[in-house]
């Protein structure tokens, strides 16, 4: 079951009006993970940082030794082409895909010479600027590069995220706060991570563990443009426990207030709404 509804799907040089089937049994990134993803998001008529996403899913699949065979331009070109089906106001994701298609003698290598490509795109709401999340802990770790490819957005990571988020969940929170390998916090089980306190942003020092967003950087970039002091840093939960303000930076919703975290509760605060305006106001002008 797809996450969303009304779904377009790029496929061999052409737009389907459908969930279209893409992948066969036999593909490499079908049975042995070998597939990575971006997400976008076009939302009242703006797609903001699409050229950055696009660029990166390139990045994911040589990380995954894939080879990519859309350069971005074509890849964005692609995008808007098949955004003009929707009304301007549809709020849609926007999912590039590669995955591996043939195996070395072993089957678990990846081969060059061929390369799934897709993009699918789904009508899926943003959340009202009121919505908020609470955070718990898990056990579970984000991994580092020596274990796991966390240098790509690949869809093989996921599953710990699954992990995280069920932990959580059976506890009465909806997302989970998540430690390094080293016990640092690194993000949430879905999303970049800030805190505020007496007015500075702090925000986990990317290490490796995580993929520091596209979001999130642009969100660094509003803030430092006006005045906001932003400091990038090893974060503990004690840390967060002592927090005036928390939250979430992802391109699913961009900016999403933390209301609690364990037994501490958040204000939904002055500087988590002012950090969502300037994204808009920036989306807007860009």
């Amino acid at each position: 079951m797809a996450t969303g509804t009304d779904i377009r799907t790029y496929f061999n040089g052409q737009w389907h009006d459908a969930d279209a089937m893409i992948i066969r049994a036999a593909d490499h990134g079908a049975w042995l993970g070998s597939g990575v993803f971006d997400g976008a998001r076009a939302v009242n008529g703006m797609v903001p940082d699409l050229e950055a996403h696009c660029a990166r899913i390139n990045r994911s699949a040589e990380a995954l030794m894939l080879t990519p065979t859309v350069s971005t331009g074509d890849m964005v070109d692609m995008v808007r082409e098949g955004l003009k089906a929707y009304p301007e106001d549809a709020a849609i994701y926007i999912r590039p895909m590669y995955w591996g298609i043939n195996g070395d003698v072993t089957a678990i290598v990846p081969q060059p010479e061929e390369t799934g490509f897709a993009i699918c795109l789904e009508r899926i709401p943003m959340a009202p600027d009121t919505a908020t999340v609470t955070l718990g802990k898990t056990r579970f770790r984000r991994p580092t590069l020596e274990s796991s490819v966390v240098n790509a957005k690949a869809g093989c990571l996921y599953p710990n995220n699954a992990r995280m988020l069920s932990e959580v969940r059976a506890r009465g929170f909806n997302n989970a706060l998540v430690t390094d390998a080293m016990g640092n916090v690194a993000e949430s089980a879905t999303a970049n991570v800030f805190m505020v306190r007496d007015g500075v942003v702090f925000t986990p020092i990317p290490n490796g563990t995580f993929l520091a967003g596209i979001t999130r950087a642009r969100h660094i970039s509003n803030m430092k443009a006006e005045g906001i002091e932003v400091v990038e840093t090893v974060l503990s939960f004690a840390d967060f426990e002592a927090a005036d303000e928390v939250f979430l930076s992802g391109n699913m919703q961009k900016v999403t207030a933390v209301s609690g975290f364990e037994d501490v509760s958040y204000q939904q605060g002055p500087l988590t709404k002012r950090v969502r305006e300037m994204y808009w106001d920036w989306a807007a002008s860009a």
